[in-house]
Order: C-alpha cells, then structure tokens, then sequence
C-alpha cells in the first residue's frame, strides 16, 4: 500500500489505464527525439515502474524525465569536465588525513597499471564517473600504500543517468531486494542504463510523502528523503522560538558520538515548557526524521499546532530546503533551490507535451 501510495504522488485523478506497450510507446514520445535509443530508455524506466508497482502517470513519467534531462542530458554515464584533476585531488586529500606526502602519491601513480599505463596516465585521461570508480577499485590493491589509505574509499559516491547516490541504492537492495539477479555488484549496476534508472526512480518515487506540489519531491531528490517536510519543519519552531536556523531538513545530528546537539534540537527543546515533552521525548521524535513516522508524531503535530495558532492560519507543511551545494564537480553557486526549480520547469514542459500526445497513462 505504502508503494503504490509513493508512486501516486505525482499522479492525476482519473487517468484511463493503458496497456505496457502503450505505456513504453508514451515515455519513448516524451523523451526528446534527439536522444539515441529512445526506445531503450523507454523499455528501461518502465522496466523500473513496474517492478517497484510505481503507476507510471503523466506526472512520474514526466518527473523521471525532467530528472533525467538535468542530471545527464540522457547519458548512463555522463562525462564529468576536469574530472582527472578532480580525482588527483581527491586522492591528495586522502592521502593527507593519512599522512601520506603528496610526493609518495605521485610516485604511486607511476606504477603500470593493468591496461599498461600508468595509474597517472589513466588518471589524467578519466572522462566520466564509471572509468574513476574502476580504476580507484583496481587502485586499491595494486598501488603502493592503496590498502592503508584507499581501502573502502571510493571517491565515486553517485552515478548513472539519474546521479543517484551509490549509498543509497546498496541500502535500498539490502531492504527491498532487486528486480533481476545481479551480475557484479551494486555499484557496478548503478553505472548501467538500467541501473542508474532504477534506483534513482527509487529514491525519486518510491517514498511516501504528501506534498502539494512535486517541486518538494524534486528537492527531496537533491537534499535527501523528507528534507522539504523537515525544512518546514524548522521554520515553524524557528517561528517559535525566535531562534534563527538553517533550513537543511536535517533535524537531529545523526552518527554524532559526541554528545553535541544540532541547533534544531536545542532550538525544540526551549518549547519543551508549550509542547508539554521531556528532552528524552523530543529527541526520540526527532531521530525518526528521516522516515514517514515523524509526521505522525506528537512533536510534529504539538509544533505546528502551535505555529498556526501564532500565524493565525496554516503555516506550510513543505519548504524547499535552503541548501548550497557542493561538490569538487561544481565550479558555480548552485542551490537546492536552483536544482528543484529547474527540474520542476523541465517537468511542466513534459506535462504540457503528454496532454498533447492524448490521455495520459496510468497502470
């Protein structure tokens, strides 16, 4: 129920059903004609609405699209510019935290790697994602120093056309399984056409979430899972408490040993007196963020509860993350926002395309 609740988020009411091949024939219409084997790339996503039971609507064909166009122009494994530089200094930096000199990296890099080049070389001619993740794996084992300082270290921590995370795809097969038996692993697979479509129309669609407009979804791709909920979340008690926070949807510091609290936590904690809730009761709400529970908590309900009554009406349930990107492939000033926005452009322009195409689709 909760999968076929994800994938209708997206979806208008009463959409005709239409038959597989219909369904395949409409994607391969709305994926732009310039694209090479469209009909491939059709086959492939509804390989993966199907078997995650995601009604394959106007609305998720076109938000799996609209994803699709921003992060790789319709490319498994887009090329990355100044990728071999990127990856250099990456291995600096590791190298670094292990008091590895970057002389002794350099030495390394000259050693003959399988192809017969040297692991320089190889380096400097590295064009996309997949090339950079086979040979750090092939790295690791044969270079001097590889095991002590890149071992379970790959630099590599998303791929394929829809730029998931690798993170989140090895988790998500260990839950929910996979569709067809793997040949390599995970990793491997998400550099794959069919791979990279899967888990990213996973982590786009397969989730739970009331949100009144798909903007919020397309957020959620870029900040994580319920990450526009949270935002929301954080300008109400913000509203609240007079204490200014930054809106990133991460409400408690998971993984943190340290004893220290987030500002949000320390921020919920001065209404404990209004919400009538112990320290141990807030923080117990707050580590369920990262799922669909924490709506359904009293903290969540207590808190907007009361913004509403301040506001005098509804304050929103969903805000798009205030999140500036970052990453050694980014050379500009990106935000969520810019991302979230773009895409949701992208998105109504394939809406507009699939009214025109006939009665949208759905089964």
């Amino acid at each position: 129920m909760l999968a076929l609740l994800a994938g209708c988020a997206l979806e208008s009411p009463r959409e005709p059903v239409r038959e597989p091949a219909a369904v395949r024939a409409l994607i391969e219409n709305l994926i732009p004609a310039s694209v090479t084997d469209r009909k491939g790339w059709a086959a492939d996503i509804y390989f993966a609405f199907s078997s995650m039971k995601i009604p394959p609507s106007d609305g998720n064909i076109c938000a799996t699209l609209a994803i699709i166009e921003q992060e790789s122009t319709y490319r498994a494994d887009p090329p990355v510019v100044n990728l071999g530089k990127i990856a250099r200094e990456e291995l600096y930096v590791r190298a670094d935290r292990y008091n590895v000199p970057k002389s002794a990296v350099d030495l390394s890099l000259k050693f003959e790697s399988l192809d017969g080049r040297s692991y320089g070389e190889r380096i400097d001619a590295l064009r996309t994602e997949k090339e950079l993740s086979e040979l750090f794996e092939e790295m690791v084992g044969r270079v001097p120093l590889g095991q002590r300082f890149l071992s379970g270290f790959n630099p590599v921590r998303t791929g394929g056309a829809m730029q998931v995370s690798i993170a989140f795809a090895e988790d998500f097969v260990k839950e929910h399984g996979y569709a067809v038996k793997l040949k390599g692993t995970v990793r491997d697979e998400v550099f794959t056409r069919r791979g990279g479509l899967y888990f990213g129309i996973a982590h786009l669609l397969d989730y739970e979430a009331d949100y009144p407009k798909a903007l919020y979804r397309f957020a959620d791709f870029n900040a994580g899972r319920y990450a526009s909920r949270n935002a929301a979340f954080q300008a109400a008690v913000s509203g609240l408490s007079g204490i200014p926070l930054d809106l990133d949807g991460d409400l408690v510091r998971h993984g943190d040993t340290s004893g220290k609290l987030g500002s949000t936590e320390i921020a919920v904690r001065t209404l404990w007196k209004e919400l009538d809730m112990s320290d141990a009761e807030i923080r117990k709400a707050l580590e369920l963020d990262e799922g669909p529970a924490f709506a359904e908590t009293a903290l969540y309900r207590k808190v907007f509860a009361l913004a509403d009554r301040k506001a005098g009406k509804a304050v929103p349930r969903a805000v798009v993350p205030k999140i500036v990107l970052k990453s050694p492939k980014i050379t500009r000033k990106l935000t969520t926002e810019w991302f979230a926005t773009r895409v949701d452009e992208r998105h109504r322009k394939c809406l507009a395309r699939a009214a025109g195409a006939g009665s949208p689709a759905k089964g």
